[in-house]
Order: structure tokens, then sequence, then C-alpha cells
């Protein structure tokens, strides 16, 4: 699977656990309704220390096999 697979998503985080994982609740989509993924942090953010707290506004990309699993690739200002 390449990165163009991906689906990007922006969302809110709504819950910090342990181990750097993030809850993230995302925006709904044009009559969808907002799901919540569990991200982890990409190694970009990690190598240079980005904090992502709780209420930041994220992008995170999530895997078409699995809708529930993602990873969090920008943190909006």
């Amino acid at each position: 699977m390449s990165s163009d697979d991906l689906i990007p998503l922006e969302g809110k985080v709504v819950d910090v656990y342990p181990g750097g994982k993030f809850l993230v609740e995302t925006q709904p989509e044009a009559e969808g309704e907002s799901m919540t993924v569990q991200a982890h942090l990409s190694g970009k953010l990690r190598r240079y220390r980005i904090k992502v707290v709780l209420g930041d506004r994220v992008t995170v990309e999530v895997s078409p096999y699995d809708l529930k699993k993602g990873r969090i690739t920008y943190r909006h200002k």
C-alpha cells in the first residue's frame, strides 16, 4: 500500500492515552457522521518534538482497510 491510498481526515483530540496514543473524533463529512479514530504520532512529529494535547485540531491519515486506526500527520494552529 502506498501513501496515496491513505484517507486524510481532520478532527479534534478528545482523549490522550499512555504510550503516545490519542483518540481523535473526526469532523462529519457531507451528510456523514463523525467517527472516532485511535491514532499515534507520525515520525516527523515525534522527531521534531511537536506536542499534541487535548483539544488540538489535527489531520489523521487512515488506512482504507481499518478505519478505526490512524496516524496523526499534522497539528493545526
